[in-house]
């Protein structure tokens, strides 16, 4: 439950410490004023903020070692290609950045569906909140791009380990295996 009470201007202070104090043997009643009540609720949310930071460095992690498996796989799966197309005059220079490439297309089409559902369900869930007086749609940038341009630089990274491993693979059993 919940109760509102009001004071005369000008003692707003004088009312809530005496409400406080009057309270203070009763620890299940709790006094607020405006300030504290939107502390608690900032709290909550960012509490809530917090957890969901945490899932999304989970999501960040899955997706990495996602990109990794895929372009893991892909090198295994074209061994035979890359070995002729080493054969034909590719260097391995050259197709260690194709394999990067491949990483960062991959890394950056992910994030481009991630952040288009994301602003699509955001832009949903922001319609079904303004029923209830919240309709300020504030669409964070900023946080966007930097997303896309990480989402970039983790594509990357994910793409060292296969493109080394392709690079330094034998022509001739490359091209021998079936």
């Amino acid at each position: 439950m919940i109760m509102f009470a009001k004071a005369v201007d000008g003692k707003e202070e004088a009312a809530y410490a005496g409400l406080k104090a009057a309270l203070s043997d009763y620890p299940q009643y709790k006094v607020q004023n405006q300030t504290d009540f939107k502390q608690d609720l900032k709290d909550e949310v960012g509490q809530l903020l917090n957890i969901v930071y945490g899932l999304l460095a989970l999501a960040i992690i899955v997706a990495v070692l996602g990109v990794v498996n895929t372009l893991a796989l892909s090198v295994v799966e074209r061994t035979r290609e890359i070995g002729l197309m080493r054969a034909i005059g590719l260097s391995r220079r050259q197709l260690r950045r194709m394999i990067r490439l491949e990483s960062v297309v991959i890394a950056l089409f992910g994030a481009l569906l991630g952040l288009g559902l994301g602003m699509g369900w955001g832009t949903s869930a922001q319609k079904l909140l303004a029923l209830e007086g919240l309709g300020v749609l504030e669409i964070p940038w900023t946080t966007i791009v930097t997303v896309f341009v990480a989402s970039a630089f983790v594509g990357l990274l994910a793409a060292l380990v296969p493109a080394f491993r392709a690079g330094r693979m034998n022509v001739l059993n490359a091209i021998a295996t079936e």
